[in-house]
């Protein structure tokens, strides 16, 4: 459960954070109507659903096997990180738009020292919330974990950019600040689409990655009785998977000992940390006879 705990603490804090660089990017956005910063203090919108989602994906993805959920509730995490990129993909749509129509109609924005302030001040927080969910990621690795880190790194480049096109306009540079705009939203989009996908593939039951397979068959390689591995199957339970296996034993082994090594395998395998629950099935395959 620290696991789901650790999400919305990062959740929580993130909630904080982006509320407060929304305010700030929007009432300076608007006073000079930079488009970039329109576009960066609607990024922090964003990232303030991307918190909530975290949130609360988080406390519904802790709660505990039930009657009706045998195992768990842990898929939330994906559910939940799917509604935060598709959030992303409108926000990064709309913004698109109104990127290309102040770049073709040419639209200029007041300077203000303020604007450089707000871009140095959301950097800052910005990197501190990147290190600290970074630090809760290590211990307690999950799927809304990455949702939120991706977007404090992104921010923090954006809002670079921001801050160049900001700066630009001293030198009566304006229309790099639509373009600034422009790579936001495609920045924006391109994050949703990534992280859309990847839970697409859990909610999809995507089988377990060929690099922890190997993981599992190199375990089962060690036990010299197994002859022989047939209908591998996993599904994925939270961030965890189920893992099915029969293995093939020699038929004249007892029954009792045959259940042993099946046993032992279990409980071997069900110690990864990618591993929900493995089964094992045995079946007796009959060996060819040595010549004499």
């Amino acid at each position: 459960m620290e696991r789901f705990e650790t999400a919305r603490n990062a959740g929580f804090v993130g909630i904080i954070g982006n509320i407060f660089l929304l305010i700030i990017k929007a009432i300076v956005g608007l006073m000079t109507n930079s488009q970039a910063m329109i576009a960066d203090s609607a990024n922090s919108a964003s990232d303030i659903f991307a918190s909530l989602m975290t949130f609360i994906g988080g406390k519904i993805a802790s709660k505990p096997t039930d009657n009706d959920h045998n195992m768990g509730h842990g898929k939330a995490e994906y559910i939940f990180s799917m509604f935060i990129s598709l959030a992303m993909i409108f926000l990064a749509l709309k913004l698109l738009l109104d990127s290309i129509y102040s770049l073709i109609s040419q639209s200029a924005f007041v300077f203000s020292w303020m604007l450089v302030v707000v871009c140095i001040i959301t950097i800052i927080i910005k990197a501190i919330l990147y290190f600290y969910t970074k630090k809760l990621y290590k211990k307690n690795p999950s799927l809304l974990l990455v949702s939120n880190l991706k977007d404090h790194k992104n921010d923090c480049i954006v809002t670079t950019f921001t801050l160049i096109a900001t700066l630009l306009s001293l030198v009566n540079i304006y229309w790099f600040d639509g373009v600034v705009g422009i790579g936001i939203s495609i920045w924006i989009c391109y994050t949703g689409i990534h992280i859309f996908v990847e839970s697409y593939n859990i909610l999809m039951d995507k089988s377990l990655s060929e690099s922890n397979k190997k993981i599992v068959l190199d375990i089962i390689d060690k036990y010299p009785d197994i002859k022989k591995v047939n209908h591998f199957t996993s599904s994925p339970v939270g961030y965890k998977y189920l893992i099915s296996i029969t293995i093939f034993v020699d038929g004249e082994m007892s029954t009792f000992k045959s259940h042993e090594i099946a046993d032992n395998l279990e409980k071997e395998l069900n110690k990864l940390d990618f591993v929900h629950l493995a089964i094992i099935h045995v079946n007796p395959i009959k060996l060819t006879a040595k010549k004499k």
